[in-house]
Parts: structure tokens; sequence; C-alpha cells
């Protein structure tokens, strides 16, 4: 089994089929590996799905296969993203909106970090 690294990237998610101007879902990842993430979305997904994920960071978008949806606790849901097609390096240094996303260095843990 892939290393999974407890970390929040702020990223787009949408159906790689939906088309429409409003599809991508801001959201963020609650693991990732080299291979594919947990992405947290306020919408069910059905396994076998095709999903788009886009960093907002560096605007790469990857394309992956949904491989399971868990309900959360919060009422949303966690969704597990295999991308086999290819190895993804993540920069869990994201900016977005005045918040940058960034990781304690050998704890693990997450935290959101106001920049100015």
């Amino acid at each position: 089994m892939e290393k999974r690294i407890p970390i929040a990237i702020v990223v787009h998610l949408a159906r790689a089929e939906d088309q429409t101007p409003q599809r991508a879902e801001l959201t963020f990842t609650d693991n990732i590996s080299a291979h594919g993430a947990c992405v947290i979305s306020a919408r069910r997904w059905k396994p076998g799905e095709t999903a788009e994920v886009t960093s907002l960071n560096d605007k790469i978008m990857i394309v992956g296969t949904v491989i399971y949806c868990q309900k959360r606790a919060d009422d949303r849901y966690g969704v597990g993203l295999n991308f086999r097609d290819r190895e993804v390096t993540w920069d869990p240094y994201a900016k977005h909106g005045g918040l940058q996303v960034t990781q304690s260095l050998g704890v693990g843990s997450r935290q959101l970090a106001r920049t100015s």
C-alpha cells in the first residue's frame, strides 16, 4: 500500500463528464500520495466515476478514478481517487485567496495560515 501524507491542498474537483461553467467545487485534500488522494466533497461520488482535480497553486489538472466515497461526520464525503496513469508531485504550499496551506514538519498536522 502506498504511503499517504495527511495534508490539505486547495483544489477544484469536478466530474470529467460535466462541461457546465459552474462545474468545479472548490475544496481540499484530506491526504495525498504519489498515485492518489482523498478529496473532500459536498456531494456523493460513485466508484468508477472519473474526476478532474486541479491544484490551485500550480494549475495542473489530474484525471482520476473514484475508488471509494465515504460519508463523514460533517455531512461531506471523503472521495478516494486513483491517478494510475501518472505519478503526481504535489506542491503542499498552495496559496489561494489570502490563505496558505502548510504542513507542520515533523508532526504531519494540517493548518491554514493567513498570508499577507
